[in-house]
């Protein structure tokens, strides 16, 4: 990497801590003013900096342009699926990754349990929006007119002793769900299965997917299902942050 560059780079670092001017850039430099000036310019022809109402140099519409660009190239399933392997190893128990795609939240990926009891949930499968946590989880980020508009238009097939039924049930829901920041699945899709789901955000802090753990009944009751939370939590945290995510003591979200 040329000596340039390295320099120009230097100086894009320093001024993301917060706006300086050539005198100021300079005379933390290693190198003459004039050299410190001419980076300064390039890069503020390229509109990498800009000049502030003070006179002082800051970080320019281009590198928004290109972080953002970035981070929208990232994908989420290639992003999540050395954390949710690593969350399947921990537990050995279903880990599930979903998103939104148009209306529908769609399981875009899965690792298998360890034991000898399997799910029947597949890769591109929709979730029920009633009843599964990780539909839960992203509906709950959602503005409340959207939720209170698709609460109204499903139809809430009773799968379960424990399924909800209508939409001031789900709402009510949604609530507690965007309070707590994760969502349970008490046996409302499957008798026999439970599930707990936490969300994934990226740089926004907008949730763009949801991922679960869920066990059979018989393996593990739902005390022992919450404690998997705290591990579940972490690994979604961890992929928030390779998304770009800042967590919540930085987060102005």
């Amino acid at each position: 990497m040329s000596q340039s560059l390295i320099r120009a780079l230097g100086l894009m670092s320093q001024l993301a801590e917060q706006p300086a001017t050539l005198d100021e850039l300079a005379a933390t430099s290693d190198v003459h003013k004039t050299t410190v000036m001419r980076l300064l310019h390039s890069l503020e022809d390229e509109h990498f900096l800009v000049r502030n109402a003070a006179g002082q140099f800051q970080l320019g519409r281009k590198l928004f342009e290109l972080s953002s660009r970035a981070l929208e190239l990232r994908d989420l399933r290639q992003i999540a699926r050395p954390h949710l392997a690593k969350l399947n190893d921990a537990t050995g128990h279903t880990v599930h990754l979903a998103e939104l795609e148009g209306a529908e939240v769609v399981y875009i990926d899965k690792f298998e349990s360890h034991h000898p009891v399997r799910m029947y949930s597949r890769i591109g499968l929709t979730a029920a929006l009633h009843s599964a946590a990780v539909a839960k989880i992203i509906l709950a980020d959602m503005p409340r007119s959207r939720q209170v508009h698709i609460a109204a238009g499903l139809d809430y097939i009773k799968m379960t002793e424990n399924t909800l039924t209508t939409p001031e049930e789900l709402l009510n829901e949604l609530s507690l769900v965007r309070e707590q920041g994760w969502a349970q699945d008490r046996s409302e899709h499957e008798s026999f299965v439970h599930c707990v789901a936490a969300p994934i955000r990226d740089a926004s802090g907008s949730v763009v997917g949801a991922a679960s753990i869920s066990v059979p009944v018989v393996l593990l009751d739902y005390e022992g299902l919450l404690k998997l939370l705290p591990v579940l939590i972490n690994g979604t945290q961890a992929i928030s942050r390779d998304l770009g995510w800042v967590s919540n003591e930085r987060n102005t979200r």
